[in-house]
């Protein structure tokens, strides 16, 4: 997988051949493209000294800079990539890299996942630039080790999408399926930049849908894991109780790549504590194309009263053509959906209580741990301050400020906080056990969930920190044509649509089997061409490095 033929008559043939020291009959295959490169792909090149990581930088770099004041998908880029891409490339010194694959891939990371380095940390708000942390959050930390490089930091929406507590820094995020298209959050630039290959792949956030739900719209796969599989030190938090750090991946198996690079426990975070495994999963391994067969898929027909929002029947036969047994569940007896909505009323109410008490006492946390702090924020009292002094009219505005006036008040004292979330959390758990999913599971009924793209924000799946993840499957068939308050598009023609698949806890290595097995037989992604495509290649840096040479 190599220079195209057309490099080679452009450059000569011997003189590229000598220039990089490969065999003719490999120079006559094509690069990879970068909208739709795999790491499998990407490693074969750079193992075979087609192209160096160098290369990978510099393309990824012209990418960005070529889409960028348009979709706004990356907050900033990392000043230092080349230069550890150069460093890395000399420590290679031509050796395969089969035991660290991730070594020399370039990777983009949420702009609320730490990094000790020269770039911000700013969970999209402006308030936290020139912030600095003590050390890499673990999962930056991790991606390093594998020798991964960290490109740079994808935007979002501002404190994951909890709460707005002034204007945004790295400006909205748009789609590039459609003209100016509604992404969904709050991992939105994370699933943007991967979706038309910005990196090989990035890492997001997710706390009630912030991975999956921009996957799905923009045709990529997203996994959120269990909760306690991947560490969320020197996160940026929204909840504990909710939070998750997971793989945003243009396949299921390179999804499973990164999985395997920042899983594993953690002890500071003491919710990995719950690790059952004693190492990580094979979880590249089980993206074999049998991991349907034989497994019970449940399928929930009406999980609300509106049933339009239900599992396509053309899934369903991809499903049983590919070994699976459909199984229909009618939860508490019903299947016309009241009770599952019943259901999503009470455990939101939780959810929120649960989210309002942990989004300031782990904001504050965080804030504690700032080893410079410019602009002196230690809670959110001190963002609304820092709000109302700056953009006064933002803050007087009661379309943007009038369901913040808790921020205003200090987080409660430990005890009283923990009695709340308690109870509130311990409620949420057995409403959510007795019923739907879990109950599912918990009989022993199926294996896994399929559901519907529109059902990912279900409350009853934060309850018990499940798992699931999100395949390209087919596009939105309402061609109604709707915008947002920041004009962008809901509705209309060419919007992805992803479908889910939910397991019980730690079930990632069946979860990601099951989900490649359905994407080899469907192989969406390709069905669509983004509006908005880069046209920056690794061709054109090694035809550049062989005219050097």
């Amino acid at each position: 997988m190599i220079l195209c033929r057309a490099l080679i008559a452009a450059v000569g043939a011997a003189h590229l051949v000598a220039a990089l020291n490969v065999p003719l009959e490999q120079a006559a295959h094509p690069l990879p493209t970068l909208l739709d490169a795999t790491l499998d792909e990407l490693r074969q090149g750079l193992d075979s000294g087609i192209f160096t990581s160098s290369d990978l930088v510099k393309a990824y770099l012209a990418r960005i800079d070529e889409t960028n004041l348009e979709l706004h998908a990356v907050t900033e880029v990392n000043p230092d990539a080349l230069a550890i891409a150069e460093a890395l490339d000399k420590a290679r010194g031509g050796r395969l890299m089969t035991d660290q694959p991730l070594y020399g891939i370039p990777i983009l990371l949420k702009d609320n996942i730490a990094t000790n380095d020269k770039m911000n940390n700013t969970a999209g708000c402006e308030a936290l630039l020139g912030a600095k942390v003590p050390e890499d959050s673990t999962v930056a930390a991790r991606l390093r080790a594998a020798g991964a490089i960290i490109l740079g930091k994808a935007n979002m929406d501002q404190w994951a999408g909890f709460e707005q507590s002034g204007p945004d820094y790295g400006g909205k995020v748009v789609g590039a399926y459609s003209p100016r298209q509604y992404p969904m959050g709050s991992s939105s630039g994370s699933a943007v930049a991967a979706s038309i290959g910005l990196a090989w792949a990035t890492v997001g956030t997710d706390t009630t849908g912030s991975i999956t739900g921009p996957a799905g719209a923009n045709n990529i796969v997203g996994l959120r894991p269990t909760l306690g599989l991947v560490p969320r030190h020197l996160v940026i938090p929204y909840s504990e109780h909710f939070d998750t750090v997971g793989p945003m991946a243009r396949t299921v198996k390179d999804a499973a790549y990164l999985l395997s690079a920042i899983a594993g426990p953690d002890e500071r975070d003491n919710y990995t504590s719950a690790f059952p495994f004693s190492q990580v999963p094979n979880y590249v391994g089980a993206c074999n194309t049998s991991g349907l067969k034989g497994k019970r898929i449940g399928h929930a027909r009406y999980l609300h009263t509106n049933v339009s929002c239900a599992v396509d029947e053309s899934a369903l036969k991809v499903l049983r053509n590919a070994g699976a047994e459909i199984v229909d569940i009618a939860f508490d007896g019903r299947d016309d959906g009241r009770t599952m909505d019943r259901l999503q009323n009470v455990l939101s109410d939780h959810y929120l209580n649960i989210a309002q008490i942990d989004f300031k006492a782990n904001l504050a946390e965080y804030f504690s741990k700032l080893i410079t702090n410019p602009n002196n924020i230690t809670s959110t009292v001190d963002l609304v301050r820092y709000t109302q002094d700056k953009y006064p009219n933002y803050w007087n505005d009661p379309a943007n400020s009038g369901h913040l006036p808790y921020l205003e008040t200090p987080p409660l004292n430990n005890s009283e906080a923990s009695r709340l979330v308690w109870g509130n959390f311990s409620r949420m758990k057995s409403a959510a056990s007795q019923y739907g999913f879990s109950a599912a599971f918990n009989k022993g009924e199926v294996d896994a969930f399929v559901i519907p793209f529109c059902d990912t924000y279900n409350r009853q799946i934060y309850a018990n920190g499940q798992p699931f993840i999100t395949v390209p499957f087919e596009r939105l068939k309402d061609d109604r044509y709707a915008t947002d308050k920041n004009g962008l598009m809901v509705y209309g023609t060419n919007y992805p649509m992803g479908i889910t698949f939910l397991g019980p806890q730690w079930s990632e290595e069946q979860l990601l089997g099951i989900a490649y097995a359905f994407e080899q037989e469907t192989m969406f992604r390709k069905n669509m061409t983004p509006y908005i495509k880069p046209t920056s290649e690794l061709e054109a840096r090694v035809r550049r490095r062989a005219l050097r040479s």
